[in-house]
């Protein structure tokens, strides 16, 4: 603009100024003016700033949350046995359950066709079905939820300029887990519905399948969580000692072994391993029952075998305990930041109150509510230990 004014006064100031001249430079001049008033206003791209972080770290922590429900009504569904009433697999049809008599009959026509109904529930009855399926239905509409809580809003902040280069692949990698999430779950399901020639077991699902399918669950919460918790509270300024650097050590051996109990739970809800023993701290008054390594090759037994089953996840369970109380104790004697110690406290906590959960429901033979009360304990617990890591890790360079 300037150079053009500059140029506009210089021809004007000559006598022998054309018209034709003149007019071309007040058009030119009008045009640049036009041109960087509207670049001007066009919006610029929002930068990711703390404002940003915050809000999908919450957007994050949200839907962990929204995992952690249908994990526990996942394992309130295999607690009441409903896991198998329906019988197929759709993304959108299911989403409407059946409204009229004839639908529900029809569906409990298919119902009758697989191995659950013919050795477990010959005798059910038609509004019996109606409670196993919407339980059913229930968890497959809540996975649906938790998809679109990841889908839809990552659509927006990727387009609204939130993410870093980095936080972009961490989302991406997250809705591609949801997505292999639901596919898992319809090939565990599937394994239950399977006809076995000569065999008159009672009919349920893989515990390798059920425990893929709880472990890629508990891989998104933790992923989900730890995302959450490292956008919305900012890493503390602690000395670089070495006391530290073996509790942050200490502290992710614990989780893992936290996880690594979770999990193992999945094998005994998948083999009604919390039938066989119904004591406690013996085994039918042994501390190694008879029956521990019944199976060939001896493998089988750690994965097949509901004793062995049983008896690995009392070993875990005491084992986590212990290394959390050893965790809460180290930590004790160093100086933490008030939220470390809390978190720290709070994980030696509910460490105690899902062993007895634990007991409770093994000398009571696993009634529902108990069951199900311990198995959101795990989820519990794992929750304190990733805070914990979140705590307690290192200062970005």
């Amino acid at each position: 603009i300037l150079i053009n004014n500059i140029a506009y006064r210089k021809f004007s100031s000559c006598r022998a100024r054309s018209p034709q001249v003149r007019q071309w430079l007040v058009k030119r001049n009008q045009s640049t003016i036009t041109v960087e008033a509207g670049t001007s206003s066009t919006p610029a791209a929002t930068v990711p700033s703390a404002a940003t972080n915050r809000i999908v770290g919450r957007w994050l922590l949200g839907c962990s949350g929204l995992v952690v429900g249908a994990v526990v009504l996942g394992g309130v569904t295999r607690l009441t046995e409903s896991g198998l009433s329906m019988v197929d697999w759709h993304l959108v049809r299911e989403m409407k359950p059946p409204q009229t008599q004839e639908e529900w009959e029809a569906e409990f026509f298919k119902y009758k066709q697989f191995p659950e109904f013919k050795i477990l529930n010959h005798e059910m009855t038609l509004p019996e079905f109606k409670f196993i399926f919407y339980m059913e239905w229930g968890h497959r509409m809540w996975g649906r939820l938790v998809g679109l809580a990841y889908i839809l809003p990552t659509i927006y902040f990727w387009r609204k300029g939130y993410f870093t280069r980095s936080v972009k692949g961490k989302v991406l990698g997250l809705c591609g887990f949801v997505f292999f999430q639901g596919l898992l779950g319809w090939y565990m399901v599937k394994s239950g519905l399977e006809e076995k020639q000569d065999s008159y077991d009672v009919p349920r699902v893989s515990q390798y399948r059920l425990s893929a399918h709880l472990g890629s669950a508990l891989l998104l919460y933790t992923a989900s969580l730890w995302m959450g918790l490292t956008m919305l509270l900012p890493a503390h300024k602690m000395v670089e000692s070495k006391r530290l650097m073996q509790l942050r050590r200490f502290a992710k051996g614990t989780g893992g072994l936290v996880f690594l109990t979770a999990l193992s739970g999945a094998f005994v809800a998948g083999l009604d391993a919390g039938l066989v023993y119904n004591s406690f701290p013996k085994m039918a008054d042994k501390w190694i029952p008879d029956d521990l390594l019944a199976f060939s090759p001896t493998l089988r037994n750690f994965f097949e075998n509901p004793t062995t089953v049983q008896f690995d996840h009392r070993i875990l369970g005491i084992s986590s305990l212990a290394a959390i109380t050893g965790l809460y104790l180290f930590s004790r004697r160093m100086v933490l930041p008030r939220r470390a110690k809390i978190a720290i406290s709070l994980l030696a906590t509910m460490a105690y109150t899902q062993v007895a959960l634990g007991i409770s429901t093994l000398l009571l033979y696993v009634p529902t509510p108990l069951a199900a009360t311990h198995q959101s304990g795990s989820v519990a617990l794992l929750t304190f230990a990733i805070w914990v890591l979140a705590e307690l890790r290192r200062m970005p360079k």
